[in-house]
C-alpha cells in the first residue's frame, strides 16, 4: 500500500498504474475485439471511434482536474489539444508512407497499432530524459522556448516539404542488410521465403515492416516539436506524458477519416505555427515580464484552442469544393 501512495516523478505510483492500465485496456479492446480481423475502416466508423477516444481523454482530464487541481487540469487539456492538432501533420506523412509502400487500407490499422505501442515507449523515454534535464537545469526551458519560436516562424514562411521515402536512410539500411519481399504477406512483418541461390528458407522483411519503421522514425521527428511544446506548458512529468499519449492513442482511429480529407487542412499549419510561437513566447513573458508569476493556464488554453479552431475553420472554408489529392 505504501508503494502505491509513494511518489514517482512527482506523482503517486497509483496514478501512473491507473493510466497505464487504461492505455493497456483500450489497446487490447481496440485490437483484440473491435478489429480482431483485418478489414478496411470506413470514414463513419473512424469518426465514431475517434470521438470515443476523445471522450475518454476528456474524462481523464476531469479526473486529473479533480485529483490534482484545476491548474494541472487546464495544463493537461492545453497539452492534449496541441498534440492532437500537431498529429494532423502526422496523418499526412503516414498516408504518404503507406502510399509509397502500397499498403492496403485493410492492413494499415494493425500497423498503426504497433506503431502507437512503439510511440508510447519512445515518447516515455524522451519525456523522462527531458523531465530530468529540466529539473536539474531550469534554463533548458529557455532553449525549448527559443526552439519553438524559431520552429513556428519557420513554419509560417516555409512551403510544404514532402517526405522523400525512397531515400530514407532506414529503408536503405534494412534493404542492404536484410532480404525484403516485393509482395505483402497479409499483416506479417517478417516471413520465411526460399533463398534464390540455395533454396533454403530464410527470414525476410515485408513492405509492411519497412512502413512501420519509417512511421516510427517520422514520429520521432514530430516529437522534437511536440515534447518541447508541452514542457513549455508544464514541467509536471505526469501531465506531459498523459496528454501526449492520450492524443496519440486516438490518432490511429482518426487517421482513416483524416487521410481521406487531409487536403482540407492545408492552412492549419499556419495556426499551429502561431501556437508554437505563443507557447514559446509565454515562457519568457512569465519569467521576465510577469516576474516569475505563472502565465494564467485558462488564458493559455483559451488562446491555444482559439488558434487551432480558427485554423481548422479557415482551412475547411478556404478548401471547400477542392477535390482530394
Amino acid at each position: 500500500m505504501e508503494l502505491l501512495t509513494a511518489d514517482w516523478l512527482g506523482t503517486p505510483v497509483w496514478f501512473w498504474l491507473s493510466f497505464l492500465g487504461l492505455v493497456a485496456a483500450l489497446t487490447a479492446f481496440d485490437l483484440g475485439i473491435l478489429h480482431k480481423e483485418d478489414r478496411e475502416m470506413g470514414i463513419a466508423e473512424s469518426l465514431k471511434l475517434s470521438a470515443f477516444y476523445i471522450g475518454i481523454a476528456m474524462l481523464f482530464g476531469v479526473w486529473v482536474w479533480i485529483e490534482r487541481g484545476a491548474d494541472l487540469g487546464l495544463k493537461y487539456y492545453t497539452g492534449f489539444f496541441i498534440e492532437k492538432a500537431l498529429s494532423i501533420d502526422n496523418v499526412f506523412v503516414i498516408s504518404l508512407i503507406f502510399g509509397y509502400f502500397a499498403i492496403p487500407r485493410m492492413y494499415q490499422y494493425r500497423a498503426l497499432v504497433w506503431g502507437i505501442i512503439a510511440v508510447i515507449l519512445l515518447r516515455g523515454m524522451m519525456i523522462a530524459v527531458g523531465a530530468a534535464v529540466v529539473q536539474e537545469w531550469y534554463w533548458v526551458l529557455y532553449i525549448f522556448a527559443a526552439f519553438l519560436i524559431a520552429t513556428g516562424i519557420k513554419m509560417l514562411f516555409q512551403g510544404d516539404q514532402q517526405m522523400d521515402v525512397a531515400n530514407n536512410r532506414a529503408v536503405k539500411f534494412i534493404s542492404r542488410h536484410m532480404r525484403v519481399t516485393s509482395d505483402l504477406h497479409g499483416e506479417k512483418f517478417l516471413v520465411r521465403v526460399p533463398d534464390g541461390k540455395t533454396g533454403k528458407m530464410v527470414r525476410a522483411a515485408t513492405p509492411l515492416l519497412l512502413a512501420l519503421v519509417v512511421i516510427n522514425l517520422a514520429d520521432l521527428v514530430f516529437a522534437v516539436d511536440s515534447v518541447p511544446a508541452i514542457f513549455a506548458i508544464t514541467t509536471d512529468t505526469f501531465i506531459v506524458y498523459t496528454s501526449n499519449i492520450m492524443a496519440i492513442l486516438g490518432l490511429r482511429a482518426l487517421y482513416f477519416a483524416l487521410s481521406a480529407m487531409v487536403h482540407r487542412f492545408h492552412y492549419l499549419k499556419y495556426a499551429l505555427a502561431l501556437v508554437l510561437v505563443f507557447i514559446g513566447t509565454k515562457i519568457f513573458v512569465a519569467d521576465f515580464i510577469l516576474g516569475g508569476d505563472k502565465f494564467p493556464p485558462l488564458a493559455s488554453l483559451g488562446v491555444t484552442a482559439a488558434l487551432i479552431a480558427g485554423g481548422i475553420v479557415y482551412s475547411l472554408w478556404k478548401t471547400r469544393g477542392e477535390p482530394a489529392e
